[in-house]
């Protein structure tokens, strides 16, 4: 059932429009600040060397930091602004060219910040020294260290701009091209007695439908449409692939998972150690795919009923609905958290409705200039919908800390493992409260059900894609990968992480057409973070439920100083070790009560 009155987000507090006098100034500013940056490299900070005192280094950092701040608050808002409308309008040909335009200015964004990150490793043996004589670079001493580490991977100044500049017409474009082609593409599909054209993701949508028909009509139709485009996403899929294969070689990466790790911040130790627990833990999802397979009276799943509700509670969600039950969740964990959900949502923070020419999904940006967060879903008025406009909401939150705790832009700059802490915290406090309030069997498998189509997909489907992508790169450095041969692999990884949970007859090979996700030139691997956020939350949420109210502050800091520490550093905070399977089996143990709970409800 469609939700009432989905909103549209408003951004006319950061511009009237595209075409402002207010935009174009903005924009030549930015010009004007990477000019001068680009300058000032080139003219001041190259005449210092590790030879140079310790205090004269640590000015120059200072300086260079100051300047980077200012670049990223306006790249950052204007970025922000542009994908508002991309994202919900993909047909906005004065937007496409406006973000064309910014890109092209972009690339010396990507230069400066290499001639910087090349300097500060030039002079890392002084900088400990440097930064102690320096208050200014001793608050961002985590960005300066993290930067000279990194600078051992990149290739000559040359090399990297080159490599920026191609990007647009490579890595990049591929990555529009997947965007504008999944956007755009609909299906006519008989709904509610009568036919509509209806856009990919609220065809995707209908995968929690109540009504099982709908939903596997909704999966056929889905793999008919796909067919349709397979060719187009397969060649941005082997042009990005094949680009950070490249890049990753010259730049002395060890292979895509090198690079993964360190945008993550963390060591492969650590991954390994998680993935091992997941791994582990199939078995127990697999008891919950049967279980659920025989609600429906089979003995398998098939992909159509994965995401499909069970129980009994509200079947779809109105606006005010929706707003209510998170608001009243919220308040429950911090009057602070309901607080800026309620800015959102009076103040149009939020463009929920499902229409033609706008992406799959959802996500959370925000918009520097303005201190504040936009978001972006698909809200259809299921539970399932509503669970993720709470995650996005968390990621909102989680800026608004970093916002209120006044950190620079540098030291926002947070990995997609905390930034997933935050959102699926959101989540666990929504379904968590909403627990406690049931008032039959049947409501609370409802909810229970929410749950844990979230954790199976957090952890068995995201462990799939981890498989997919790490064989979609092995194979791309021997040769293109065709259509058919993409299909293959994801179905080799489903198989090999849902097992006999599901009907391997109907399983979804095509996965990876929509998911935007495999089409990053720049962030490989985006798949992981949102297991480590799943697990590092719900371990936070035990000791939550154990700490109550006085964990709150703890909680806010530590989402505050995400761009300023390791993973590690940041959970050591709390007393975990992330290098030990213990704490990934803890939060896996919760799960399984879960499990144990949901198949005993009859």
């Amino acid at each position: 059932m469609p939700a009432k009155n989905p909103p549209h987000w408003d951004l006319t507090n950061v511009y009237p429009s595209l075409s402002s006098p207010k935009y174009a100034t903005d924009f030549k500013k930015l010009q004007k600040l990477l000019e001068e940056q680009e300058a000032f490299l080139s003219e001041k900070v190259s005449q210092v060397n590790a030879s140079s005192p310790e205090g004269v280094i640590g000015e120059t950092a200072s300086t260079l930091i100051d300047r980077f701040n200012e670049i990223l608050i306006l790249a950052g808002t204007l970025r922000s602004y542009l994908e508002s409308f991309i994202s919900t309008d993909s047909y906005n040909k004065e937007a496409l060219k406006k973000l064309s335009e910014y890109e092209l200015a972009s690339v010396k964004t990507d230069k400066v910040f290499m001639q910087a990150r090349a300097w500060i490793g030039r002079v890392a043996d002084k900088l400990p020294a440097a930064i102690k004589l320096n208050a200014n670079a001793s608050a961002h001493a985590f960005f300066l260290k993290e930067a000279a580490e990194q600078s051992k991977y990149l290739m000559s100044e040359a090399k990297e701009t080159l490599a920026s500049e191609l990007n647009l017409s490579g890595g990049n474009a591929w990555e529009k091209l997947q965007g504008t082609v999944t956007s755009q593409l609909s299906v006519d599909f008989e709904l509610d007695g009568k036919v509509q054209k209806l856009p990919m993701p609220a065809l995707i949508n209908l995968r929690s439908h109540p009504d099982e028909s709908v939903r596997r009509r909704a999966y056929e139709a889905e793999n008919k449409a796909w067919e349709t485009v397979k060719e187009p996403l397969a060649a941005a899929m082997n042009g990005i692939k094949g680009e950070v294969n490249t890049l990753n070689r010259h730049r002395g990466r060890k292979d895509a998972v090198h690079s993964a790790i360190d945008i993550a911040r963390l060591d492969r130790e650590t991954l390994e150690t998680m993935l091992d627990a997941m791994k582990d833990s199939f078995p127990m999802f697999r008891r919950y795919f049967k279980a659920k397979a025989t609600r429906f009276g089979t003995k398998k799943l098939p992909w159509w009923n994965i995401y499909a509700p069970t129980g009994e509670t509200k079947t779809s969600f109105a606006s005010d609905d929706t707003r209510e039950f998170i608001l009243e969740h919220f308040g429950g964990f911090s009057p602070d958290l309901k607080d800026f959900a309620q800015r959102a949502f009076e103040h149009n923070w939020i463009d929920a409705e499902q229409r033609d020419g706008k992406r799959g999904g959802a996500f959370c940006m925000d918009v520097p200039a303005v201190g504040e967060s936009r978001i972006m879903c698909n809200f259809d008025g299921s539970l399932d919908q509503v669970s993720t406009l709470a995650h996005e909401l968390g990621h909102g939150f989680h800026n608004d800390c970093m916002v209120k705790a006044n950190k620079t832009e540098l030291q926002k700059n947070t990995p997609m493992t905390l930034a997933e802490t935050a959102s699926i915290m959101c989540e666990t406090i929504v379904t968590s409260a909403a627990l406690k309030q049931v008032k039959s069997p049947q409501e609370e498998l409802a909810i229970l059900e929410t749950q844990l189509i979230g954790d199976a997909q957090v952890i068995v489907d995201i462990y799939s894609r981890y498989l997919f992508e790490t064989e979609v790169f092995k194979r791309r450095e021997k040769s293109e990968l065709n259509a058919d041969e993409l299909c293959e692999i994801m179905l080799d990884a489903q198989k090999a992480t849902f097992g006999d949970g599901l009907d391997e007859k109907y399983l979804q090979k095509w996965m990876w057409t929509w998911k935007p996700h495999y089409y990053s030139a720049a962030l490989s691997f985006y798949n992981f973070p949102y297991a480590f956020g799943l697990l590092f939350s719900t371990g936070l949420y035990a000791i939550y439920q154990q700490r109550g109210p006085a964990f709150v502050p703890d909680y806010k800091n530590l989402l505050a100083s995400t761009g300023e520490g390791t993973a590690a550093e940041l959970a050591a905070r709390f007393g975990i070790d992330l290098r030990k399977k213990a704490f990934w089996q803890g939060s896996l143990k919760i799960i399984e009560e879960r499990i144990n709970r949901y198949c005993q409800i009859k």
